[in-house]
């Protein structure tokens, strides 16, 4: 495979949330790896969005090559610049749907769109049919940076608040999966009480009938005089009476 030069590693899965002078690009990158029953790396690689092929849809492709053995467990490790978009969501769904062999774990340096609930229901999608979604943290950029990235031998250069900015877009993305479980969990509503035909045919009539006279005292208010005029209130004193 061809290893990610070291400027666009630093650019490209930068976790800021603003791009510094001289401006550039955020583009997608998609790097992966595939580890056998014990532990050891069959296959890794490195995808990049392409004209009408998502890099998400070009990885898909590469494992369905591999052919690997059904009967053996299998555990993948993709970390991507951009969090999947909503069709890309769907296609990563159907595909480890009918692959109970295979385990997916996605680690994104950023979320796409996240506030846009297209893309926040194939997040939710994803952690809902066997693929686990996370965020990148500084174990996961050192681990993309040793494996994927030509460094020369240079250990990982990390950045000025780099697991703040992990933090906050890992408590982002917790808020949104949370909705989906709060869905999952919740109640199935009631469904509304159902009522004979001759039943409701009897409330339409009795709503026809004239209401009773309301007797005439229940309309008149009645008149208090004050306190101080018609009932002379006594004075007590917790030390008996003072005469």
């Amino acid at each position: 495979m061809n290893l990610l030069k070291e400027n666009i590693f630093k650019q490209q899965f930068g976790n800021q949330p603003r791009v510094s002078a001289p401006y550039y690009l955020r583009k997608t990158y998609l790097c992966y790896q595939v580890k056998g029953p014990d532990d050891s790396i069959l296959d890794k690689g490195c995808f990049q969005n392409k004209k009408k092929r998502h890099a998400e849809i070009r990885f898909i492709d590469k494992i369905n090559s591999l052919n690997l053995d059904q009967n053996q467990c299998y555990r993948i490790i993709c970390y991507v610049t951009w969090s999947p978009c909503h069709n890309c969501a769907k296609e990563l769904v159907d595909f480890i749907s009918n692959r109970h062999h295979l385990s997916l774990q996605l680690f994104a340096s950023r979320l796409y769109f996240h506030w846009v609930r297209c893309y926040q229901r194939g997040l939710q999608r994803l952690q809902a049919n066997r693929v686990s979604v996370a965020v990148m943290k500084g174990p996961e950029f050192k681990d993309c940076w040793e494996k994927f990235v030509d460094h020369q031998g240079e250990s990982f250069p990390s950045w000025e608040k780099l697991e703040q900015y992990s933090e906050s877009i890992s408590r982002r993305l917790s808020r949104i999966l949370r909705v989906r479980c709060w869905r999952l969990l919740r109640p199935p509503p009631q469904p509304l009480p159902s009522f004979s035909p001759s039943f409701c045919l009897a409330l339409f009539f009795l709503a026809l009938l004239p209401l009773p006279p309301i007797p005439f005292f229940f309309l008149t208010i009645p008149s208090f005089a004050p306190v101080s005029q018609g009932f002379p209130v006594p004075s007590f004193s917790p030390f008996g009476d003072a005469h």
